[in-house]
């Protein structure tokens, strides 16, 4: 295991030339990132996830019944013990054999099988009040956190010359805003990770999951090798436009559909201005030439862009996804009366 982890830990990777992790230690006179400094974000995303439950409970769900959404969910399937354990435990989606297997099985018609197992599908889904209320906390969180990243960042000299992320790299003293910022936003994102298995399972849980894996390493890596300043500016710059989608869903879900299209409409200028047009001109420039023009390049220094260009080539495939259901929206003639289905495929692009 020390074998392992001083390969893991190797400073010719993680570090650039001539800096030991020794001359990164904390001092009297200055402090630095430590590996261990994020073992703090485990009992806080704990904490998160409970502040969750209480808000979801005596916040967001009175103003859900507020807006008059129905606890209800979608209709439920008769009991049939066959067809449960066909459900459960063979294939959601039986195939015409098994339906008429099924049907002769069970004396149904093959349109009632499919009705039940329609029904027993739509069953599993959040109902509308669950989905309101975990965006409502989500908006919350994301309106919170990126109105403390702005406050923070207009008053570091990085956010207006973007060369500072980088001079005297690596020893640039952690700042008890940055700290603050780093551990909150990867607590957030763990407490995500461990919720999706704690609520209801849904379509997109493999993508969700890999969505937060990589998140919690982005952060991780940048935190661990001190690139805290230019990891400031994604987080905020990606914070930016999760507010209006959590919002957007918020009146989609309360049948606000005007303010819905208006807040969708914002979201997607905002969501492909920033994603493409700030992050790599903004982002992308000082990561790879700025930095390169000041520190050089180093083993940790081409996963961390590599990761970004990742980052950047999911930004363009969202956004190619959010303008094609815009257009069809357009197309239709429903741009005053976006469909609940049309709202809900922009929603998972951004996630």
């Amino acid at each position: 295991m020390a074998g392992i982890l001083a390969w893991f830990w190797n400073e010719r990777f993680w570090l650039p030339h001539n800096v030991t992790w020794a001359d990164l230690k904390n001092t009297d006179e200055a402090t630095f990132p430590q590996a261990e400094d994020l073992y703090l974000a485990c009992p806080l995303a704990f904490c998160i996830f409970i502040i969750r439950l209480v808000f979801e409970r005596f916040v967001a769900r009175p103003c859900a019944m507020g807006l008059k959404i129905q606890a209800n969910g979608p209709q439920k399937a008769q009991p049939n013990a066959i067809l449960e354990k066909v459900f459960t435990a063979i294939t959601k989606h039986p195939d015409e054999k098994r339906l008429e297997g099924l049907s002769k099985q069970l004396d149904w018609d093959v349109r009632t099988i499919q009705r039940w197992f329609r029904q027993r599908r739509n069953q599993e889904k959040p109902s509308t009040l669950a989905r309101f209320c975990e965006s409502m906390w989500r908006f919350t969180f994301y309106l919170y956190i990126f109105t403390y990243g702005v406050r923070f960042l207009k008053k570091t000299p990085w956010l207006w010359n973007t060369k500072e992320c980088w001079y005297n790299y690596p020893y640039q003293p952690l700042t008890v805003d940055i700290h603050y910022y780093y551990i909150l936003e990867l607590s957030f994102y763990l407490s995500l990770l461990f919720s999706q298995f704690t609520d209801i399972r849904r379509k997109d849980f493999l993508i969700m999951f890999l969505h937060h894996v990589a998140t919690i390493s982005l952060i991780t890596f940048s935190y661990v090798n001190n690139m805290a300043r230019v990891g400031t500016l994604v987080m905020c710059l990606h914070d930016a436009a999760d507010v209006l989608i959590e919002a957007a869903k918020m009146a989609n879900y309360a049948k606000c559909q005007i303010l819905c299209n208006l807040l969708f409409a914002m979201f997607a200028i905002l969501f492909i201005s920033s994603r493409l047009g700030l992050y790599p001109v903004w982002i992308l420039n000082t990561t790879l030439f700025e930095s390169w023009e000041i520190v050089g390049p180093y083993p940790s220094w081409w996963i961390f862009n590599l990761l970004l260009i990742l980052l950047q080539l999911l930004h363009s495939f969202w956004s190619y996804l959010i303008v094609k259901t815009a257009c069809r929206a357009i197309s239709k003639g429903k741009v005053s009366h976006f469909t609940r289905e049309d709202t809900h495929i922009t929603i998972i692009t951004n996630c």
